[in-house]
Order: structure tokens, then sequence, then C-alpha cells
């Protein structure tokens, strides 16, 4: 099972070769990130290390023992004790519980790691994998939104219980 790993500048080939790999199956579901993404990476790559040093999101990369990734999690806007949660498993990887055993533990180092007491989450009502995923990590419905002109739903998570005992779902980890 690909091992959860803090983003880092060694990741850049494989995170690139993931992006590409999956653009159009990500497309289908969540807004496509664009041309200018993949021509300007090496940039956008450091500018998110610099974000991550500062504090300000927090990165991870689902690595296999070849160094292939197989998916990301990413804690963004990171404020007064919150972030947004956002992942993407690769269409090989995907509906093998991955993405939520990864979200799973991003929510337990939010907690016990970086200090946060909730987290935030959106997705399309067309997504339901992501919405199973959601409800499968602890996350509860918080109201009905608009994500690039598709109806979805926004989600929170409160924190507190696993900074308290470093349990998610009942499962504890070390992550």
């Amino acid at each position: 099972m690909p091992e959860l790993q803090r983003l880092r500048p060694d990741h850049a080939p494989a995170l690139l070769a993931f992006e590409r790999e999956n653009r159009a199956y990500f497309a289908a579901s969540v807004p496509d990130r664009g041309d200018a993404y993949f021509a300007e990476f090496d940039a956008r790559h450091a500018a998110l290390l610099a974000e991550q040093e500062a504090g300000d999101c927090h990165f991870h990369v689902l690595v296999g023992g070849d160094g292939e990734i197989f998916g990301r999690v990413n804690l963004v806007d990171v404020a007064e004790g919150s972030a947004e949660l956002g992942y993407r498993i690769a269409e090989k990887a995907a509906r093998q519980g991955l993405a939520t055993s990864a979200v799973e533990k991003v929510c337990a180092l939010a907690a016990t790691e970086y200090g946060l007491t909730s987290l935030r989450a959106s997705t399309t009502h067309d997504n339901p994998g992501s919405e199973a995923v959601l409800a499968r990590c602890g996350f509860v419905p918080a109201g009905e939104i608009e994500l690039d002109g598709r109806p979805g739903i926004t989600y929170t998570r409160d924190l507190t219980g696993i900074a308290r005992t470093g349990a998610v779902s009942g499962r504890r980890y070390t992550a």
C-alpha cells in the first residue's frame, strides 16, 4: 500500500507524471487545472513548498515503493485552527480504499501535528465517491454550494476528538 508522505522537492517529477496521467480522469469530476499548471509546474511546485514551509498549507502525497505517486491529500488555507481539505487519487488506484485511508491519516495529522481543530471540504453531487469518502471519514454536510457551475455540498469535520485521543474512525494513527 502506498505511503503517505509530506510533499518534498524530490516528489516533483512523479507528481507531474501523476497529474498528467490522470488529467482527463480528474477533469470529469473536478475543474481542470489548465495548461498553465503543467507549463509552469516547477515554479508552482516551488511555490507550494514555500506555502507549506510558512505553515499556510500542508501537502501530502501517496507514494508507492517505486516512487510512483498514487494520490495527494492537501490542507490549504490554514487559518484560525481550520483548513480546507482536498484530495485526488489516480484512476488506476481508485475504489481500493486509498482515499478513505489517506483522508483519515491527514485528519489525524491535522489534529495532532498541525494543531487544527476543524476541516472543511466540498464536492459536487455528481461525485458520489468523494461524498462517500467524506462521510466515512466523519465529515458532516454543512450546506449546498455551486462548484464550477455544478451543484455540490460543503462538509465540515470537527477534529477536537482526534486531538484528545489520536484516533480517527475508531482507529489510532501515528502517521
